[in-house]
């Protein structure tokens, strides 16, 4: 069982950042692949950013390649998203999520945090 806590979510103007914090708790956080996902209102939850357990190999949906930057810090259980030149479009619900492999599939992962909402202004 693995319990995961989000935060940093807010309101932001267009061209800001903002940076995403999830903190899992204690156990064997460093064996897990971890990865973010958002989910704007009335559609699926959508693909982030991954990264591997130990080697730290990174992974991108092509809408946030450049911009946003997915990082952990195992000694911290702690999993980290930083979003720069923040757009309208990127608003949504953003939620971080554990599981066993590299992947971009909702289902593929085990356990999820509550969310935390971005909104971004014009």
């Amino acid at each position: 069982q693995v319990q995961l806590v989000e935060s940093g979510g807010g309101l932001v103007q267009a061209g800001g950042s903002l940076r995403l914090s999830c903190v899992a708790s204690g156990r064997d956080f460093s064996v897990y692949f971890m990865g973010w996902f958002l989910q704007a209102p009335g559609q699926e939850r959508e693909f982030v950013a991954t990264i591997t357990p130990t080697t730290g190999r990174t992974y991108y949906t092509d809408s946030v390649k450049g911009r946003f930057t997915i990082s952990r810090d195992n000694a911290k259980n702690t999993v980290y998203l930083q979003m720069n030149s923040l757009k309208p479009e990127d608003a949504a619900v953003y939620y971080c999520a554990a599981g066993p492999k590299v992947s971009s599939t909702v289902d593929d992962y085990h356990y999820w945090g509550q969310g935390t909402r971005v909104t971004v202004s014009s």
